[in-house]
């Protein structure tokens, strides 16, 4: 069975979509045909220092000649031409979730280094696995990628037991790290919006990656006077999680860009009608009859889709029949190793 090196930067237990993305990939790919050895990047990118950039090097100096590399986009997409130049005895293979520069809340100066650094990176790679086609057609009409190099390995999900939610009150459930991109304070300025109906809303995500925004969530959760109503879990592990899918009415994330979107599929699985907003690959993963699509940024119309869903039950149980049908017939993780499979055979000379 042949070898790839698998480089993730930071801790490779982290709770968001990229990282579980990695660990799920890293175990189903021997099922493919390859067996997935995990190198760990420095925690700095996208925004290395230079003592993470000679670390680089160093590791990647240590890989076998003529090894396959899968370098996640979070780290590949961020290394300079020197780094990468220093690789000519690796077959480098990027994964993009989506680019740097579509990270929402980006300063036009980051965002430009981003596209630059990015598509500078690019060039190295013998085949680009991407986790959308939304995200493949970005990286061809904006970064130059030859649409020959590209392949899209849709992340995988397991099957679920049917949401039941038995306690009375519409639960709202978010899954995603607080941050700018998410939209939860676009979510809690809706949610003040429907304050007459009833409904409880539990933002499951770690509330330490960005202080800075779950220090405002917090300050329009008192303001709106939803301290009762809103629930910040913080991160949840496997078992709790599920239970939070399972006891929920409604899956909802008004997120301003998405490269793919693991926990729509998720709330597929569940039988979970979906509101969330027209961004990104979000149109690609949630099915026109099991949710409903905003524009970003619009808390009035997220608060109309709420609503309607809220108080129409007949609406709300045909979009979660639609969306149970849906999450069967997702793609497995087998199936995403399958697809990156072919993108590491590809990058052999």
């Amino acid at each position: 069975m042949p070898d790839v090196w698998f480089a993730v930067p930071g801790d490779p237990a982290t709770l968001t979509g990229g990282y579980v993305y990695a660990r799920r990939l890293t175990e189903a790919l021997p099922s493919a045909g390859w067996m997935a050895h995990p190198v760990r990047l420095p925690a700095g990118y996208p925004n290395p220092s230079a003592a993470d950039l000679k670390e680089t090097r160093d590791i990647f100096a240590q890989l076998p000649e003529d090894a396959v590399v899968l370098a996640d986009g979070l780290a590949f997409s961020a290394m300079p031409r020197d780094v990468l130049e220093a690789t000519p005895h690796l077959n480098m293979v990027a994964l993009v979730h989506h680019p740097l520069a579509d990270e929402s809340g980006l300063s036009a100066a980051d965002a430009a280094r981003f596209r630059q650094t990015e598509r500078t990176a690019l060039e190295f790679a013998r085949a680009v696995v991407v986790t959308s086609p939304h995200t493949g057609d970005t990286l061809v009409r904006d970064y130059g990628v030859a649409r020959d190099l590209l392949h899209v390995a849709v992340p995988g999900t397991d099957r679920a037991q049917r949401a039941r939610n038995i306690s009375g009150t519409p639960q709202l459930l978010t899954v995603a790290t607080l941050t700018y991109r998410k939209g939860h304070d676009v979510l809690i300025k809706a949610l003040a919006e429907i304050k007459d109906l009833p409904w409880h809303s539990t933002l499951v995500g770690s509330l330490a990656r960005d202080p800075a925004v779950v220090t405002h969530i917090k300050e329009l959760i008192a303001v709106h006077e939803l301290q009762d109503r809103v629930t910040l879990a913080g991160e949840l592990q496997d078992t709790a999680l599920s239970a939070a899918y399972g006891s929920a009415n409604v899956f909802v994330l008004p997120s301003r860009h998405e490269g793919y979107g693991m926990v729509f599929a998720e709330a597929l699985a569940h039988g979970l009608p979906i509101v969330a907003c027209a961004a990104g690959a979000v149109p690609e993963t949630v099915p026109p009859d099991a949710g409903v699509l905003v524009p970003p940024d619009d808390p009035a119309a997220l608060a109309t889709a709420l609503r309607r869903i809220l108080s129409d039950v007949s609406y709300r149980t045909r979009l979660s029949d639609a969306a149970w049908t849906h999450g069967q017939h997702l793609p497995t993780w087998r199936d995403t190793a399958a697809c990156v499979a072919d993108a590491l055979w590809a990058a052999l000379p």
